[in-house]
């Protein structure tokens, strides 16, 4: 794996395969997985780093016309920011799950979303001063919605959708065969391989993670920090 983090190339930490570039940008991850005729993308990065990220797909072999699909794990504007943007760049299509398209349809980071509404008020006011949010030019209607369990072969990559909600309703897994699993914001490891805080369903979000480690997982691949063995998640637990 081919590790870009501010257009500069560092090692991993440990044994991953070569067909995987971990793109880091203000601490949210994109990953560019080869496959057979191309590329596909998962997670799109803050709109306002889209220069810099741009630069590092192209710097990773990515050009015009190699991008088949860009799979979204959830619908922050975080992951999602520059989907549509790339879209109309490569020319691609974008899957997600349906429980999360209005968000990036209406731009809406609550939709579909249970939260206090106090604690929703502030994020509110914090979200409009720092302007992280989508806006209208880069809203998009996703091309194709995913369900748990779909074999995702005939969209050019061969794994499978794991529905994983908790951190949002539509949150996504997607697991190869190989068991590397690109998890979202299911699982941080800034630090530590460790649960997120950011929850808007405890309940459901504590079966995503039962669910998860009960899967045959190798390697995941966080929306947030470096990449880590499942069997080092579970021995911290």
């Amino acid at each position: 794996m081919k590790d870009i983090v501010g257009s500069k190339i560092m090692s991993p930490e440990f044994e991953v395969t070569d067909t995987i570039t971990r793109i880091e940008e203000n601490q949210t991850n994109c990953y560019l997985q080869k496959v057979n005729d191309g590329f596909v993308l998962i997670d799109t990065g803050f709109t306002k780093h889209r220069q810099e990220i741009e630069a590092m797909l192209e710097n990773a072999g990515c050009n015009p016309g190699d991008l088949k699909l860009i799979l979204l794990t959830h619908g922050d504007f975080d992951h999602t920011g520059n989907c549509a943007y790339f879209r109309d760049k490569y020319n691609c299509r974008v899957a997600m799950h349906f429980d999360d398209a209005g968000m990036v349809e209406l731009g809406d980071f609550f939709w579909n979303r249970k939260m206090n509404p106090i604690i929703k008020g502030l994020v509110k006011i914090m979200f409009f001063v720092m302007r992280m949010n989508l806006k209208k030019e880069d809203r998009f209607t996703p091309d194709v919605f995913l369900e748990d369990m779909q074999d995702i072969t005939d969209l050019g990559f061969d794994a499978k959708v794991i529905h994983i909600p908790g951190h949002s309703k539509g949150s996504i897994g997607i697991l190869t065969k190989d068991g590397d699993l690109f998890c979202g914001d299911l699982f941080v490891n800034t630090s530590i391989p460790k649960k997120n805080n950011l929850i808007s369903d405890t309940k459901a979000y504590d079966s995503s993670i039962r669910k998860a480690t009960s899967l045959e997982v190798r390697t995941v691949y966080p929306g947030h920090g470096k990449p880590f063995s499942m069997q080092r998640y579970l021995e911290g637990e």
